[in-house]
């Protein structure tokens, strides 16, 4: 797919992080952005990279729908959806409880909380945005969009308190090969990036507030030894639009890293 003017995009997420690096790369190619996100400040990031931006909760479906409206009013129907937000809980399945020196469970509700805010929210971003794809002319090749989805390398190597995080990511995973065989006859195709651990705001933080930690993270990696750049995980982000023959693929992105169990 040509990146251009002539694209629009969704990203979601898209007012920090890996989405605001994503928006911010597709924005300076030209193309017509619009950003979802929760984010107080989403209208300064949308407006300091050009796009627009759209109040959208991946978690409900009135909110999704509401702001794929919202964002075709304003520059079309998407060519281009980069999904990036999540919502996601923590907890080992079975851990010490300190208030009554026995054993708890992660409960089953903050599982489900998991299971929407990463899987059932990729699913119900993607189709809705393949829903709006299907009616578009056809580029060349037949195209007529592109999803790309963000996965984990949590995906693969699940760490002790991830197993909200590291399911639900597999089966972001596990979303992408189905769905692209089911979008395949409209020209419509869905990849998926499995980042390691990038330096996003939730990590930056350890920077200053435990440098012992940030640089035990940098040295994790194999090479390079730092953690990876927002415009790293964009840059990948638009070769998958660019390059027309990626479909279907989940990729690692992580300077060779291999969680360990903790």
């Amino acid at each position: 797919m040509k990146i251009d003017t002539s694209l629009s995009a969704i990203v979601t997420g898209g007012a920090s992080g890996l989405g605001l690096a994503t928006a911010t790369a597709l924005a300076a190619a030209g193309v017509k952005v619009a950003i979802f996100d929760i984010a107080e400040n989403g209208d300064a990031v949308a407006a300091g990279i050009g796009a627009n931006f759209h109040h959208v909760d991946i978690m409900s479906e009135e909110s999704a729908l509401a702001g794929f409206e919202s964002a075709r009013s304003a520059n079309g129907q998407e060519r281009i959806l980069v999904h990036c937000a999540m919502v996601a809980k923590g907890g080992k399945t079975v851990s010490r409880d300190k208030a009554t020196g026995g054993f708890k469970r992660l409960s089953t509700e903050d599982f489900a909380v998991s299971a929407q805010g990463i899987l059932v929210a990729s699913y119900r971003m993607a189709s809705i945005a393949a829903l709006g794809m299907a009616a578009l002319e056809p580029l060349e090749d037949g195209e007529r969009g592109t999803i790309i989805l963000t996965s984990s390398a949590a995906a693969q190597d699940g760490q002790i308190g991830q197993v909200c995080y590291g399911s639900g990511k597999a089966g972001v995973n596990g979303l992408v090969l189905p769905m692209a065989r089911d979008l395949m006859d409209l020209g419509i195709r869905v990849n998926a990036v499995m980042p390691g651990i990038f330096a996003t705001p939730p990590m930056l933080r350890f920077k200053d507030m435990n440098p012992a930690m940030w640089d035990g993270l940098n040295a994790s990696v194999p090479f390079p030894k730092r953690l990876g750049k927002p415009e790293e995980f964009a840059s990948l982000v638009m070769e998958l639009v660019r390059n027309t023959y990626f479909n279907a693929q989940t990729i690692r992105l992580d300077g060779a890293i291999r969680m360990p169990p903790r």
